[in-house]
């Protein structure tokens, strides 16, 4: 049987992306039953990762295109991008560093345009660094979404069949208030809807958590929960959606986390992810919804501070990889079902 073919991108080279990366591709053999992975970044870099571990740098082969990809176990496959990073610092911050991650990905993104592969998977990247080497996105999903030409789309975190959507992610809290309208609510409930049908669950509740603390409180703690996110959820009904909210985010998250509800739509990025982190830890991904290709990530970032003893771990590396590769051959469904919103 074949298996999907991933991007695995190797993130911010001065951070913990080689070690994970060569711990995830050497030290779980059951994974190349499950995908092909090909490293898409720097072998100086990975070799070094490799080393960190207690590896052999020998184990990481280069090659110039992705169909040399043998998928061994014991072997890394790395497509080099770009000059090498051997001269970069672990454990800074670097802009080279930050260039190289930012090439990654889009190299990654080429490759699933060309139908080379039918998956991208990322190491973490700084988005400080990335702003250094010149790239001044917000983070990964908006480089994703800007690199496949898409406006529709929502960084998802998920541990089983628990999917967190944000309304808005990597701005500021003054800019995410103004960034939630009743437009950009109702297009996420429509994604989360897409993706619950591509699931063959069409009529999956889905709940809105309020922006505000108990949800405005009949407006005695804010006017946006009753002017804007309600609105949103009478249109988001009117479609068909099996949508409650908004709810106060105190009482939805704890519900979904005891397995009351799958799919929850949070407002702002630390009302998503703090709770999501704090309970899941190792146990999440991060999956875009909206893109045309399914894009599956570690929840958690470049961990300057360990970069090089070996101790990082590789769980939410290994988890993205099987979820990339469970989630790539009904993708294109996944895909469709959000065009049509």
């Amino acid at each position: 049987m074949t298996v999907p073919t991933l991007a695995l991108t190797l993130g911010d080279v001065a951070g913990i992306g080689p070690e994970i990366t060569a711990k995830a591709l050497l030290g779980h053999d059951d994974l190349r039953a499950r995908c092909r992975p090909v490293v898409i970044g720097d072998e100086a870099s990975l070799r070094r990762g490799v080393s960190d571990v207690g590896g052999d740098p020998e184990r990481v082969r280069v090659i110039s295109s992705v169909a040399d990809a043998r998928n061994e176990p014991g072997t890394i496959d790395l497509l080099q991008v770009g000059p090498s990073l051997a001269d970069v610092e672990v454990g800074r911050l670097s802009a080279a560093a930050g260039d190289g991650s930012y090439r990654f990905v889009v190299e990654a993104c080429r490759l699933a345009r060309a139908g080379e592969v039918d998956g991208i998977v990322t190491a973490p990247l700084n988005k400080a660094a990335m702003h250094a080497g010149g790239h001044p996105f917000p983070g990964h999903t908006e480089l994703l979404a800007h690199e496949f030409g898409v406006a529709n789309y929502s960084l998802v975190l998920s541990a089983g069949d628990l999917y967190f959507f944000h309304l808005t992610t990597h701005v500021s809290m003054r800019q995410a208030i103004e960034d939630i309208t009743v437009e950009r609510t109702l297009n996420v409930l429509n994604l989360a809807g897409s993706f619950a049908r591509s699931m063959g669950r069409p009529d999956e509740r889905i709940g809105l958590a309020g922006l505000n603390p108990h949800a405005g409180e009949n407006r005695l703690f804010g006017d946006e929960d009753a002017d804007i996110l309600a609105p949103a959820v009478e249109a988001a009904r009117a479609e068909g959606l099996n949508v409650d909210g908004p709810l106060p985010g105190d009482a939805l998250i704890p519900a979904a986390v005891r397995g009351k509800i799958n799919l929850v739509v949070v407002c702002y990025h630390d009302q998503g992810h703090a709770p999501f982190k704090a309970v899941y830890g190792d146990d999440g991904v991060n999956i875009t919804v909206g893109l045309p290709v399914v894009r599956v990530s570690v929840d958690h970032g470049t961990a300057f501070d360990i970069v090089g003893t070996g101790i990082a771990r590789e769980a939410s590396l290994v988890l993205s990889l099987e979820r990339a590769a469970a989630l790539a051959p009904g993708w294109d469904h996944v895909w469709r079902t959000a065009q049509q919103l």
